[in-house]
């Protein structure tokens, strides 16, 4: 499917190549690289007067790394944490983690992977408002918010039986929380991402940075349009 021509040569390309190079590619991070390099250039694009963070369960079809049985889902899966600007732009996600685990695990080096990523494209995390379901209320997670000066608008998950006085909820931004649900139906528009085929993390990880480039890229073309 690659416009070979156009780019290369005449020569057709035997899929072995192609598929090596993005190999090499994942393995060296450079597809999240290239990420972080197109969302600093288009920063101006995006829009940080708040973000939304959420989990996210891919069904493995074929197994592989970080992946287990999830009881929700009946089924082997892969979890990860997505961060969107406020028009449900992708921003970041976090190492894929087994699907026997909740949202919380890890939450500490999870948190630094979502908001690193913001940081190295020139993206300031202080004073930046998240919107975080009740399963993201717990001290791990406001701690790290604190660290990187993010304001969580989390909901109060009062089985945890701590005393909620102390935090504040703006009801208003957390009803817009339903954007990051339309990231998410976006990113499982492209095949490789609803469902995952890929043994390891680092190439599953670099298809869904590659669909960030393409979300980001058509909102591009879309707003010049209309101009």
């Amino acid at each position: 499917m690659l416009p070979v021509e156009s780019l290369f040569s005449d020569v057709v390309l035997s899929y072995k190549t192609v598929f090596g190079h993005f190999r090499k590619w994942c393995k060296n991070g450079e597809w999240e690289h290239c990420w972080k390099k197109i969302l600093k250039k288009h920063r101006l694009f995006l829009d940080l007067s708040s973000a939304d963070l959420d989990g996210s369960h891919t069904k493995a079809l074929r197994g592989g790394e970080a992946v287990a049985y999830q009881g929700r889902k009946k089924r082997k899966t892969t979890n990860s944490l997505y961060l969107s600007d406020r028009q449900g732009l992708p921003l970041a996600l976090s190492n894929p983690i087994a699907g026997n685990h909740n949202d919380l695990y890890v939450i500490e080096k999870s948190s630094e992977e979502l908001f690193s990523t913001l940081v190295e494209s020139e993206i300031s995390t202080d004073g930046l408002f998240v919107n975080a379901d009740s399963g993201f209320d717990s001290k791990d997670f406001r701690s790290i918010c604190k660290k990187w000066g993010v304001v969580p608008n989390v909901a109060f998950n009062y089985r945890n039986g701590e005393n909620k006085d102390e935090y504040l909820l703006d009801d208003l931004l957390y009803k817009q929380r339903y954007v990051i649900e339309r990231t998410n139906a976006w990113i499982d528009s492209f095949r490789s991402l609803v469902n995952r085929f890929d043994y390891t993390v680092s190439s599953w990880k670099s298809f869904n940075y590659i669909a960030f480039m393409i979300i980001l890229f058509k909102k591009i073309k879309n707003n010049k349009k209309s101009r």
